[in-house]
């Protein structure tokens, strides 16, 4: 029983279908997949081997590589080039420019002031009065000039230009106008026979090429364009699929590879390290290392004393030695002192003076 009510007087619509390419991009889109998919995986996981690589050396080797080549140009190149600019460059510059100002810039402003201005004045008042003077005359050649080419010049032009050529101008419009009116007359009959022979030539082409090319064009490679266009379509979202799925295989592989890198490397080494290497190390330090290291830190000591013993014993047979052979050395007597002693310091309140000696 129909639960639904459908308007009356309304067809119903058929079903759209969710494969709006049809046929043809459906038994197209299946196997390309599968052959990208096969192409790409090992493509992507060598992508991504190399990109691990590329990361790892750039944190290892390229990075430090990198700073400590930074460091060394900044030691090298920039420091020594910071210091030339603010110790030498700068202050030199600062006093190569008090000196400019000292020795160009003040006489120059002097110069200016005290020299060239008066003597731009008086230069400008000389050529105003000389202008004055010229434009005078000038206004006066002008006045002149202007009379002479009006009478000799305007007048004979303007007769020439109204009795001469303006008959003879007319004269000859007249001619080009006939001249014009065949003129037309005969591009007109040309034009004509143009028309008759481009229609001729439109209608040969159109038949002869136009209306074979547009039956290709609409019954062959317009298909066949639609086609290379589903199969291209096709072909670029395989690639695509098979690159995100060669990405989730890829993760896996790396994933399970480290997984048992980790369980068949790092943690056997670490439970060594861990359990066997570390006692050991430490049996070793405690039963071997720190004994030899007291018995030499002894000996040592041991020697330094002895080293010690025999110097002195060298020196002090010496010592017999030269006594034996010189004698005892003549030890140096006490100079007597410039000033007198404490006790014999002549003060006012002793009664050793000459002034109070009884």
């Amino acid at each position: 029983m129909d639960l639904e009510k459908r308007p009356q007087g309304r067809p119903q619509e058929p079903p759209r279908r969710s494969d709006p390419e049809g046929c043809v991009a459906a038994a197209i889109r299946v196997p390309v997949r599968i052959v990208a998919l096969v192409l790409v995986v090992p493509v992507r996981l060598v992508w991504d081997a190399l990109v691990v690589a590329g990361r790892v050396l750039r944190d290892t080797v390229l990075r430090p590589v990198g700073r400590a080549l930074a460091w060394l140009g900044w030691a090298v190149f920039v420091w020594p080039l910071v210091g030339l600019w603010r110790y030498v460059l700068v202050p030199l510059a600062t006093g190569v420019g008090r000196l400019g100002n000292v020795l160009l810039v003040v006489p120059a402003v002097w110069l200016y002031r005290r020299v060239l201005t008066p003597v731009g004045q008086a230069l400008a008042w000389f050529f105003t009065r000389v202008g004055a003077v010229l434009a005078a005359i000038g206004r006066g050649l002008y006045a002149g000039l202007a009379w002479l080419a009006r009478y000799l010049v305007a007048v004979p032009a303007v007769w020439l230009y109204r009795w001469v050529l303006t008959p003879v101008g007319q004269a000859l419009a007249w001619c080009g106008k006939g001249l014009l009116w065949c003129g037309r007359q005969v591009a007109r009959g040309v034009g004509l026979a143009a028309t008759g022979v481009g229609f001729l030539l439109y209608w040969t082409v159109r038949v002869l090429l136009v209306l074979p090319a547009l039956a290709v064009w609409r019954w062959v490679l317009a298909p066949v364009g639609r086609v290379l266009a589903v199969v291209g379509r096709e072909v670029r979202d395989a690639l695509g699929h098979a690159w995100r799925i060669a990405g989730y295989v890829s993760l896996a592989v790396g994933r399970f590879l480290a997984a048992l890198v980790r369980w068949t490397v790092v943690a056997p080494a670490r439970w060594a390290y861990r359990s066997v290497l570390t006692p050991v190390g430490h049996a070793v330090r405690d039963t071997v290392l720190r004994p030899l290291a007291e018995a030499s830190r002894g000996a040592g000591r041991a020697t330094r004393r002895a080293l010690a013993s025999a110097r002195l014993t060298v020196r002090q047979a010496r010592a017999d030695v030269r006594r034996a052979l010189f004698g005892e050395p003549t030890r140096a007597r006490p100079v007597a002192r410039r000033e007198p002693s404490v006790a014999e310091a002549r003060t006012l309140g002793s009664s050793t003076t000459a002034l109070t000696k009884d």
